[in-house]
């Protein structure tokens, strides 16, 4: 069995921008498919690095993929298709950690030999190699995007329930656990993302910017100030607190609330 893909990579439109593992990320150059209407608005989008991008698994029959449910856009090959369930009680695991978090209950699995192409988007795309992380990461959130079937997913609870219903979030992350790569649908490229180390200390933020911890960090939210008065004349109210020793990457900017669609530009 052989196959052989024609203007795909080879397009010289495409450029390959990261690679880890059996992943590796493209990116179009410019948006060609326009209409007259939007192809201004597709102009200005690619000159501010506003791009599509795909995730690309190439299979080698050794070691499969897990992706975020409906994130595959097409496969070639000798490439099977799974849920993902191990048995019912592994089913009642997924269905509990889809209900208290963003991310799909199922995560199909891709196995075989072939190649596996994701749905394009237009937020960047981060590959992490968890050997970095000490093979144990949480996440935000929806950021979740792909990793290598050799990485365990669970949740891990806040440090107290108060602090989620303070901070008007859910009590649980999404925790990643093994050796492997994980691919994230990131608000902010590579070389903006700030890392973070921290040696039996504490970082404090003020909004939604974490995108990924190591699980050894203790996380809460808490005021700003000592007192209710002090965070109120401070102005900064709740804010999300990492203790402990590990790393955290954190975006610039808050995540943007819809970057797969942007809006065409009316002629009227």
């Amino acid at each position: 069995m052989a196959y052989t893909v024609y203007n795909f990579q080879d397009n010289n439109d495409v450029k390959k921008i990261a690679e880890k593992g059996q992943f590796s990320v493209v990116e179009w150059q410019r948006d060609l498919s326009v209409s007259p209407w939007s192809a201004q608005t597709a102009w200005f989008s690619s000159e501010m690095n506003v791009r599509r991008r795909q995730l690309i698994a190439n299979l080698d029959g050794r070691t499969g993929v897990a992706l975020q449910a409906g994130a595959m856009q097409w496969t070639v090959g000798s490439v099977q298709s799974t849920t993902g369930v191990k048995g019912a009680g592994d089913l009642m695991g997924k269905m509990f950690r889809g209900a208290v978090s963003q991310d799909s209950m199922i995560k199909p699995e891709y196995t075989g030999t072939g190649m596996l192409v994701c749905e394009p988007t237009w937020q960047h795309l981060l590959l992490i190699d968890l050997a970095e992380w000490g093979n144990s990461v949480v996440l935000n959130d929806g950021l979740f995007l792909a990793c290598d079937s050799t990485i365990q997913d669970s949740l891990q609870r806040r440090s107290n329930m108060s602090s989620a219903v303070a901070g008007n979030e859910g009590l649980f992350n999404l925790r990643l656990d093994g050796s492997g790569v994980l691919a994230l649908e990131s608000p902010c490229p590579v070389e903006e993302v700030i890392y973070i180390d921290l040696h039996n200390d504490e970082l404090k933020i003020d909004g939604n910017y974490a995108l990924v911890w190591t699980s050894g960090l203790e996380f809460t939210v808490e005021r700003s100030g000592k007192s209710l008065i002090g965070s109120a004349v401070g102005g900064e109210g709740l804010v999300n607190v990492y203790r402990g020793t590990g790393r955290i990457m954190m975006a610039p900017m808050q995540p943007a609330t819809n970057y797969n669609t942007y809006a065409a530009v009316s002629t009227d």
